[in-house]
């Protein structure tokens, strides 16, 4: 049956949750026109998935959002650390650790920070931020069918409210459609690892005089272990409303409906140790946590992100940050194909990429709920050594995809940090002036690739500049001591590991592509077969 097409998009997105809604904003941002369907009625409600870290920070700062992000999750600026602890008002209590950056390494190596923004506080401003810009955004949708010819994708979406079908035909489809994924299963794509790893039950509760247990205890998440009530607590606006994460067992017969608000209010009093405790339960979610990764990250013309495209378990919020970051590393792509200026085989780049990085940080978080002892994780701590956090944040690596010079042998993480950039790694942050306007190095990738050029790499420029005239590539060339100023002017080469005379190669992601560390015998041909190779235009 041929269907007719009532609608016609460059990129169509399915799922409007964190990843969704932050697509939505990246694409926006780069100017690719898009609809994106979600199933429900509106935003999440429930206070989850609130662990922004600081490379999602630095993304959500180029895109223009930071500011508000910050002023959403103010109530919870001062929160910071782990605590451990037997119940409330027990003797045994362990700060797993107190600060998130206790030596202030943070304002060295970004512009920005984590941030403590509940999912039900952030998609608003994402959404808000979205709509602004090219995203015609549609709660209440949901994607029937799709199905892909060379050309493009076809899909039926459907209004929940009217039932009425529409046919869109799109250039591309991202599936951030969730970890049961819909889209993922008719591609056939299986997901691979361990598996479910432990199951909870979220539980939103206001309790007016739990305050005074907590007292300045201004902690991210406090882990109960009192054997008799194990769980998680964690602030919502560290007066009257919380969150409690109860260990579930659905393997030894346990049920949803065995939650009663009765049950579920003993739980809480019985974790935190405050016997009489006047409980008020307002919600319930079952969540669960698991070690799973798509097999690929797509197919053709359809491509994979967020939860759709791996699944992790909650300690550090690894999953939906990786999930941000999926969605960043297709915007430019997607933008870059769109426009004409890189070919389609750049998309190609996004597996390759992404999810080597998915398989190492998985099991990185699922470690790390081993080493917190996660309330219903039942599993000895990991042995041997495990990458930081830094490391796991801002310091891995793409040993294949759209980069040039990176070791075959490179891991996709790191075990410890370091802040100078190579190719296939984070491009560092420095502080520059750029006529009267101070700005970190980050702020200048986004919308296209940036050549940067050491004081004495004239040629560079002058070359990258003629490749952009020549080619339609919107190849940005800046001259360090020229363009740009840095307030450490002898720490940019070393940053870099180039020499003044060598030339970086910044993707619009911010991630380096390619370096060259001094001067080329011709360097436009150098520099034009490195753009031909890494946006596949060749």
């Amino acid at each position: 049956m041929t269907l007719t097409t009532d609608e016609r998009v460059p990129v169509l997105i399915a799922g409007g949750s964190l990843v969704g809604l932050s697509a939505s904003l990246f694409l926006g941002r780069l100017g690719v026109e898009h609809l994106l369907v979600e199933r429900h009625s509106r935003t999440s409600r429930h206070p989850r998935g609130r662990g922004n870290n600081v490379r999602t920070m630095e993304l959500f700062r180029a895109a223009g959002v930071e500011p508000q992000i910050r002023a959403a999750a103010s109530v919870l600026a001062g929160n910071h650390g782990i605590l451990q602890a037997d119940t409330l008002t027990g003797a045994d209590q362990e700060w797993l650790f107190r600060q998130i950056d206790p030596g202030g390494t943070l304002d060295r190596i970004s512009p920005s920070g984590w941030c403590l923004c509940s999912q039900n506080d952030l998609e608003p401003v994402l959404l808000r931020n979205a709509r602004s810009l090219t995203g015609d955004i549609r709660f209440g949708t949901e994607l029937i069918s799709c199905e892909q010819d060379a050309d493009g994708v076809t899909a039926v979406i459907r209004s929940r409210e009217t039932g009425r079908d529409r046919t869109v035909r799109a250039d591309y489809l991202i599936a951030a459609d969730g970890p049961r994924s819909p889209v993922r299963e008719r591609l056939g794509i299986a997901m691979t690892g361990p598996g479910d790893l432990f199951h909870n039950v979220s539980i939103t509760f206001r309790a007016k005089r739990l305050a005074d247990a907590v007292g300045d205890r201004r902690f991210i998440v406090c882990y109960l272990t009192n054997p008799a009530g194990p769980g998680a607590l964690l602030p919502v606006d560290n007066e009257q409303d919380w969150v409690f994460h109860a260990p579930w067992r659905p393997d030894d017969g346990e049920t949803l409906e065995d939650f009663t608000d009765e049950r579920c209010a003993e739980l809480i009093r019985t974790a935190t140790g405050v016997p009489g405790l006047e409980v008020e339960i307002t919600g319930k979610a079952p969540w669960h946590a698991a070690e799973r990764v798509a097999e690929r990250y797509g197919r053709g013309r359809v491509l994979l992100a967020g939860d759709s495209a791996h699944e992790m378990s909650p300690t550090g919020a690894f999953g939906s940050n990786t999930g941000i970051q999926d969605a960043h590393n297709l915007a430019w792509k997607l933008a870059a194909v769109l426009a004409g200026w890189a070919g389609p085989g750049l998309l190609e780049t996004y597996d390759a990429e992404r999810r080597p990085v998915a398989e190492a940080t998985a099991a990185r978080a699922s470690a790390r709920s081993a080493e917190h002892r996660h309330p219903g994780y039942d599993v000895g701590p990991a042995v041997g050594r495990q990458a930081g956090m830094l490391a796991v944040v801002l310091a891995y690596r793409y040993p294949a995809g759209a980069v040039e010079g990176v070791p075959a042998d490179a891991a996709a993480l790191p075990e410890e940090f370091s802040p100078v950039g190579r190719p296939g790694g984070r491009a560092p942050h420095q502080w520059v002036r750029r006529g009267g306007e101070r700005l970190s190095t980050l702020d200048l990738y986004e919308r296209t690739p940036v050549l940067l050029s050491g004081p004495a790499g004239g040629a560079w420029r002058a070359a990258g500049r003629r490749i952009a005239e020549r080619t339609g590539i919107p190849l940005v060339c800046y001259g360090i001591g020229h363009d740009l100023h840095p307030e450490d002017g002898s720490a940019w080469a070393r940053l870099h590991a180039v020499s003044d005379e060598g030339a970086v190669l910044v993707r619009p992601d911010g991630f380096t592509a390619w370096c060259s560390e001094g001067a080329d015998a011709d360097p436009e041909r150098t520099l034009g077969e490195v753009l031909d190779r890494v946006l596949r235009r060749v």
